[in-house]
């Protein structure tokens, strides 16, 4: 058995911290920009109860992974989740992806063949596109992608706290409290600066059209209604992508559903886990 939280070797001289707790069916969550698995914490607690085993992979640069200078295309970063699995030698796990972790589970589904997944859950992904094409207009423009990277140039946690403003639905009673909004946005001050924006670029760069096509696992897109980061349109476009994909959706949640609506969320994920 390997310890709780542990650090695997993904390529000579980067190791990525991992989060694995309990026994059962392995459930391997990937966080969103610029989070950790930390953000989990509650699925965590809830799933380990339930009879799941629950790995949580800090992507290269955030939370307590090595910050390596480069690696943070869709590519390497499903590289990393390749080799973590393959380290952890999992079989009929489930993987879950929130925003640009659905992304790049995207493309660990496309680029591995779905190498050790069963099904596959996407929270809110930051996909198929991220920002705007001649051809896509979905999502922000190029040029607001470009002032969200030079306002992480300018001032990191001023941006980290302006992007936690749309982070949640607004015009919403969701409970949540200053010091729930004070933890996210130290989360995101985990990370390194310079992983912070790559990972940015990767999202503002990457086209996982050609890849959802590619996903033969029962999938299913969960989506909050007043997302304004990652909207209703991308989920719409990944249903009709995925074949004989299903849709969950927040009525009053914005990007983080598992905050704006965490009993409601956590029950859908028991029954898309059970499912």
């Amino acid at each position: 058995m390997v310890p709780i939280g542990h650090y695997i070797e993904v390529e000579k001289g980067v190791r990525l911290f991992v989060e694995d707790v309990g026994t059962g069916t392995p459930v391997i969550f990937l966080h969103g920009w610029p989070l950790n698995t930390r953000m989990f914490e509650n699925q965590f607690t809830l799933l380990t109860e339930q009879g799941y085993r629950c790995i949580g992979i800090d992507q290269r640069g955030f939370g307590k992974s090595y910050a390596p200078a480069a690696g943070y295309d869709y590519n390497r970063l499903s590289d990393d989740v390749r080799a973590v699995i393959h380290y952890l030698k999992l079989d009929k796990a489930v993987l879950i992806g929130f925003s640009v972790g659905g992304a790049i589970a995207i493309r660990y589904m496309a680029r591995h063949g779905g190498y050790g997944i069963q099904k596959l859950a996407l929270l809110g992904a930051a996909a198929p596109v991220f920002t705007q094409r001649e051809d896509y207009p979905y999502g922000i423009e190029q040029d607001a992608a470009n002032e969200q990277i030079a306002a992480i140039y300018k001032d990191r946690p001023q941006m980290i706290r302006d992007f936690n403003e749309h982070f949640l639905a607004k015009g919403v009673d969701n409970g949540i409290s200053e010091p729930f909004g004070n933890w996210l946005q130290q989360l995101g001050l985990d990370a390194s600066a310079w992983g912070t924006v790559r990972t940015f670029e990767s999202l503002r760069d990457e086209d996982l059209r050609a890849d959802i096509v590619q996903i033969k696992a029962p999938t299913t897109i969960f989506q909050g209604q007043l997302d304004s980061i990652c909207p209703p349109e991308f989920a719409k476009l990944l249903l009709n992508g995925i074949d004989g994909s299903t849709l969950v959706t927040f009525e009053r949640s914005g990007h983080g559903m598992l905050f704006d609506e965490p009993v409601r969320f956590n029950k859908e994920l028991l029954d898309f886990l059970g499912s």
